[in-house]
């Protein structure tokens, strides 16, 4: 029987909570921007050592929320090599893609289909290939990054539900990851194609990207922005986007292309830019 909690989530009105949540967060007004900041700070035990700014310097709770951190906070695996993590973080899953099926928790799993918004041909692609769930609990970085050099040559906006993401949540809502708002992300690189799929969830206020700033999200429709030539071309680690309030992203990679760290379970903590895999070099000829 789902708890309390997960029936909750049915009931309420997630965009309405999360667009009340997201004007809040937005205030300028001093001492309420500070009040928030402070009590989450304490209530998340949020490690201010890293950011590059301190509480009064913010602009917004959401400008804390998406805040930088000090130069060096987080340095890079060698990326010729490894696969890196996207942000900071806990493993929620990892593992391959089997008959198109992603695996969520136990009993539950959804398709790269329908986490792509449907488009079963880029699924295609992915079919046998590799995928990783990463968590950004509350108190986390929530700057998200590249975790292999890519050029962006779509990117979707797909309408849905804003359930909570943690794992009480994933263990009892079915296709959670595909049932929430999200954008997914598609690259091209060395690695092949790789999808970094940014998913939303309650009070999430807002979805950024550094090549189109704000995703309207709490759309009704589903919308699709393709992108030609090499002019949004990042390196493993540069940052991508980041969530206003929230959230996961799960990364979808080719067969052949990654080999997980075997070490890696689900529930490790991660951290941006340190290896969770290995790139699978082409053999000599192939």
């Amino acid at each position: 029987m789902a708890s309390p909690f997960i029936w909750l989530q049915h009931a309420l009105p997630h965009h309405a909570v999360s667009r009340g949540a997201g004007k809040i967060a937005s205030s300028e007004t001093p001492w309420l921007k500070n009040l928030l900041i402070r009590r989450f700070i304490e209530a998340y035990d949020v490690d201010m050592s890293e950011a590059a700014r301190g509480v009064e310097e913010f602009k917004s709770f959401n400008d804390f929320f998406t805040r930088e951190l000090k130069p060096g906070m987080r340095p890079l695996a060698d990326a010729s090599t490894h696969i890196l993590s996207p942000a900071d973080g806990a493993v929620s899953q990892i593992g391959r893609i089997e008959e198109g099926r992603i695996f969520q928790a136990k009993g539950r799993h959804f398709t790269a289909t329908q986490l792509l918004g449907g488009d079963e041909e880029a699924a295609k692609r992915f079919e046998g290939g590799s995928f990783a769930t990463i968590y950004l609990s509350p108190r986390d970085y929530h700057r998200v990054h590249m975790p292999a050099a890519g050029t962006l040559t779509s990117a979707t906006y797909v309408p849905g539900e804003l359930f909570s993401v943690n794992q009480v949540t994933a263990e009892n809502v079915d296709g959670l990851f595909a049932r929430n708002e999200r954008l997914a992300c598609m690259f091209c690189g060395p690695d092949g194609n790789f999808a970094s799929v940014m998913v939303g969830a309650m009070i999430v206020a807002g979805i950024e990207t550094v090549w189109s700033g704000l995703v309207e999200t709490h759309n009704p429709r589903l919308v699709r922005q393709d992108f030609q030539g090499s002019e949004h071309s990042f390196d493993a680690g540069d940052e991508m986007g980041r969530f206003i309030l929230g959230s996961t992203v799960v990364l979808l990679f080719e067969p052949g292309k990654v080999e997980w760290d075997a070490d890696l379970k689900a529930g490790d903590a991660v951290r941006m830019g340190q290896a969770i895999g290995n790139r699978l070099q082409p053999k000599a000829g192939a």
